[in-house]
Order: structure tokens, then sequence, then C-alpha cells
């Protein structure tokens, strides 16, 4: 089973299953949505069943550190959101 690490050179130092780019968010979200830990797993090449539970398990354990990280990515969001304004008239033209 990996391990659950943080690394600021990936995925901006958000928990991740170790020797992967698969943060745990990814793998709660997709639970969130309704998909079951099997079919997560099989999602992914190399994580296992065991591993997504993993995930979940320290999801649930570190809901501040979720829960923060979750509010940095929304920032993150909107400060590019006001960097790139897009005119909602001018992008359905390019549609």
């Amino acid at each position: 089973m990996r391990e659950i690490v943080s690394d600021e050179a990936v995925l901006g130092g958000a928990p991740r299953l170790d020797g992967t780019r698969i943060g745990v968010t990814h793998i709660y979200r997709q639970y969130q949505g309704g998909t079951s830990p099997e079919a997560i797993a099989s999602n992914y090449d190399d994580v296992s069943v065991a591993d997504v539970h993993n995930a979940l398990a320290f999801v649930f354990d570190n809901p501040e550190l979720i829960r923060d990280q979750e509010t940095a990515e929304q920032e993150a969001i909107e400060r590019i959101r006001e960097r790139r304004p897009v005119d909602p008239d001018e992008f359905k033209q390019q549609i």
C-alpha cells in the first residue's frame, strides 16, 4: 500500500499517493461523486483498492488540512480569473 506524502515540488505540496501525481482529494472527489473504491483504483495504473482506502482514510482523518487545501485551490482559481477576465458574450461567440 502506498504512503501518503507531500512534496512542494509535486502538486504544490498537496497530499498524494507516493510515487504518483494522484492527490488524495482527486480520489476523494471521485468517491464523493459515487464512484466505488474499486472503480477508482481501476481508473489508474498501479493503484490498488488499498491505496484508495488509504487516501480516503487520510482525507477523513485530516478534514482541516483538506479544507485548507480546497480553499487555497479556489483562491488560486479566482486569482487566475481576475487576471484573465472573459466577456461571457465573447466566449459564446468563440464556441
